[in-house]
């Protein structure tokens, strides 16, 4: 291969390196629930900004191309059964052409020791029909959400920066191609084919994230806390129903009556049975040292008395 060849191949090798895209954009976790696929890119670092409840994902024509908006949309709601809202959210997802990323149904336990099942669920909806999904998941309950977001995300200008990465690696991959089609010797189409494996890694992994991006983009999240209506009904005390700090402040009477009961049966269970295990034989022990002690003093001081009072007698 001639010095103009090889010259040409150090000159691409750099243009590849200044393309390729940085380590720590290159690894994304994939969400939950999204298609299988064997890439990882990373999340866009961006901070979600809040949006009015009607927003949906903006594609819109400004100077530098389309823009991207991904919106995702988080509520809590009381219904009267959870178990069968999930259903109902559930089969309102598959029927919107969506799916269902998680759901978990458990019980919970009330003040008063009752047990009532609770849920939460997290799917995915086309994104034109965002707005249509929340009003049939609010339909679920017949009083208004306790809390109800929705974040929207810009992703224009790094959905557009790796289209450009994209461009620049594939016109390098077909360059590689053509040189490694025109080498003659072993080690230099070793050489260009290690470039090319290196290429083409970086081309399938920002295809991943294009893919992502596109993914996020057409299909928004929306996470469902349901919360059962046992939960939030008032107090009722002899036909009385303190509500608001009142009925917070009989909770908490409750919950530190409870705590001390259970602290009262710990210490008659378990802490002092422990203590009389363990401090008993000591005790007795201990009183024992003292009792051989106490005797060993007496006895010398008793042995001298005798000894005097013998020498007393053998004197008179």
């Amino acid at each position: 291969m001639n010095k103009k060849t090889l010259l040409f191949i150090l000159l691409l090798a750099i243009l590849v390196v200044a393309c390729s895209p940085a380590p720590q954009s290159a690894i994304m976790p994939v969400e939950e629930g999204f298609v299988e696929r064997d890439f990882a890119v990373e999340a866009p670092a961006a901070e979600p900004r809040a949006v009015p409840v009607d927003a949906l994902v903006e594609i819109e024509t400004v100077e530098s191309g389309e823009r991207i908006v991904i919106v995702n949309a988080s509520m809590e709601i009381v219904v009267d059964a959870p178990d069968q809202s999930l259903e109902n959210i559930s089969s309102m997802a598959a029927q919107m052409g969506g799916f269902v990323v998680n759901a978990n149904l458990f019980n919970t336990r009330l003040s008063d020791g009752q047990e009532v099942p609770r849920a939460s669920i997290t799917i995915r909806v086309p994104a034109e029909r965002l707005e249509e999904a929340i009003a049939i998941i609010e339909a679920e309950s017949d009083r208004l959400p306790i809390n109800k977001s929705i974040q929207s995300q810009d992703i224009t200008s790094e959905y557009t920066d790796l289209q450009s990465r994209l461009k620049n690696l594939e016109a390098a991959e077909a360059q590689l191609m053509e040189i490694m089609a025109s080498a003659n010797k072993t080690e230099d189409v070793l050489n260009v084919f290690d470039q090319l494996t290196r290429v083409r890694e970086q081309i399938e992994v920002i295809k991943g994230q294009i893919k992502y991006f596109d993914e996020s983009a057409s299909l928004s999240a929306i996470s469902v806390e349901l919360i059962p209506n046992e939960v939030v009904q008032p107090i009722s005390i002899g036909g009385w129903q303190p509500v608001g700090v009142i009925k917070n402040a009989i909770e908490a009477l409750i919950r530190i009556l409870q705590g001390l009961a259970e602290a009262i049966i710990w210490l008659g269970l378990v802490v002092l049975p422990s203590v009389a295990i363990i401090f008993v034989p000591l005790y007795f022990i201990v009183r024992s040292v003292i009792r051989r002690r106490r005797r060993r003093k007496e006895n010398p001081q008793k042995q001298d008395n005798k000894t005097f009072q013998e020498g007393n007698q053998e004197g008179q």
